[in-house]
């Protein structure tokens, strides 16, 4: 696949010849367009060639096929599709600045892309993932690595969690990176783009991110002070839209990504090597922290959350030794930005 415009002979006979045509910036994984046509401005976006290409593709449009019954809409309408060339015509919106509670609005709009799915829809995304012993054992590793006493019963909390985050299905439509840049923020509201990882699952795996920092975006940040009112949006949102409460535990949610290596580098790195076993020996930059600075907040997010549980006190203990230990070995680690870029 070439840099040329990918708008073939379907397309054209679908929508009309277009009359200009800009490129715009995209991940690797993709390559994306402006065009005018006819009736209007639209975005084409083209799936680079790789060994999940058409995976990835796959995903997209079934899951911007499931986000189009969202009400008010939470996508942008997909115009047409070319599947011989994994090409996706989509809605031009226009993006505005976030005002600076944006959270609440994007939370809302959130829950509405959760609640698009249900049971009915089991199969037509894969099944969410989440943590599993390997996990475990790399975060116990770190932990002793960075001279932390790890108490025996820890295991048996991690385990017991994993059980639960497994066990807990749910169908809801997970964007799979919600993060700052693929949400617009519209005149009619926000609207959420780049779907190559979609799954169903349970929302809280995603409410998550508005605490533990927006764990697999470049730009991480810290919760600004809306947060009580974004949670409480979702949750508003989700059972203006379902009629029930939101399904899943937000403080399992948040613990289960303290666990996870790979949410500390970009998508083309994940499941190569433990990241963590990394963090005592070097420091790295993507976006806006470094690896360190995203581990440091998730863990006193995680130590405060599970202060008081039953079920996670042990880890509540161990995830505050452990932020204590990086801060006196690291002393000039930054908090991550609390606003978004």
């Amino acid at each position: 696949m070439g840099t040329r415009l990918p708008f073939g002979d379907g397309l054209r006979a679908e929508l009309g010849t277009p009359l200009r045509s800009r490129r715009l910036d995209s991940s690797p994984r993709s390559r994306v367009w402006r065009v005018v046509l006819p009736d209007g401005a639209a975005v084409v976006k083209q799936f680079v060639d790789g060994p999940d290409a058409d995976e990835r593709f796959a995903c997209e449009v079934a899951a911007l096929r499931l986000a189009a019954r969202g009400a008010p809409a939470v996508v942008p309408a997909l115009l047409a599709v070319d599947e011989g060339q994994r090409v996706l015509v989509l809605e031009h919106l226009e993006h505005r600045p976030p005002g600076g509670d944006w959270i609440v609005d994007y939370a809302g709009a959130l829950a509405r892309l959760h609640a698009a799915t249900g049971p009915a829809d089991a199969g037509a995304l894969p099944r969410w993932r989440g943590p599993d012993q390997v996990d475990i054992d790399a975060f116990l590793a770190l932990a002793e690595a960075l001279t932390v006493t790890v108490e025996s019963r820890v295991a048996g909390e991690l385990r017991d969690l994993v059980v639960r985050l497994d066990q807990e299905g749910g169908h809801a439509l997970l964007h799979g990176d919600p993060c700052p840049g693929n949400d617009l923020h519209t005149p009619t509201g926000v609207r959420f783009i780049d779907f190559e990882q979609a799954s169903l699952g349970s929302g809280m795996t995603e409410l998550a991110y508005l605490r533990i920092g927006f764990p697999t975006c470049w730009c991480v940040t810290s919760a600004p002070e809306p947060l009580a009112r974004a949670e409480h949006a979702y949750r508003h949102a989700w059972r203006a839209a379902t009629g029930s409460e939101p399904r899943g535990d937000l403080t399992d949610a948040c613990a289960g990504w303290v666990l996870r290596g790979d949410a500390l580098v970009e998508r083309a790195r994940r499941r190569s090597v433990d990241h963590l076993a990394v963090i005592p020996h070097r420091d790295w930059t993507w976006g806006t922290a470094t690896a360190r600075q995203r581990l440091v907040h998730r863990l006193g997010v995680v130590s405060a959350m599970t202060a008081g549980s039953t079920a996670l006190t042990g880890l509540s203990g161990l995830t505050a030794a452990m932020r204590r230990s990086m801060l006196a070995r690291w002393p000039d680690l930054q908090p991550v930005p609390t606003r978004r870029p």
